[in-house]
């Protein structure tokens, strides 16, 4: 059987490790060591936890990357394109709730530097 490849569509995107996880040569066996970013299991801390899209792209309901989609953070810590986050609270099943760590959301409060 031959197979011949007429065309072709990539699907999945690469990345370096930047190493922010620990050595595990470094690590002493047994202790109980866990890496540096428990939260980040998979390595996707720059990616939307509802859409997976980076933060610098686009939500899937926004058509051009820009200020028009804006990431809002829980006072949980995670951070989501807003309008993924808009679209998961309006869903029954969210239960008004962060969807990584299924606390209440609750938008963490900004910042502002004293002047």
């Amino acid at each position: 059987m031959k197979v011949t490849v007429k065309r072709w569509h990539a699907i999945a995107q690469w990345q370096w490790d930047t190493g922010t996880r620990s050595d595990p040569n470094t690590e002493q066996e047994g202790a109980g060591n866990q890496t540096q970013n428990d939260d980040d299991e998979d390595g996707d801390g720059d990616v939307c936890g509802i859409c997976r899209v980076a933060y610098e792209g686009c939500c899937p309901t926004c058509k051009v990357p820009g200020d028009d989609c804006p990431l809002i953070w829980g006072e949980c810590s995670h951070v989501f394109h807003m309008h993924c986050l808009l679209k998961w609270i309006g869903t029954a099943a969210s239960k008004q709730q962060c969807p990584m760590d299924r606390r209440t959301w609750v938008t963490a409060e900004r910042k502002v530097a004293a002047s």
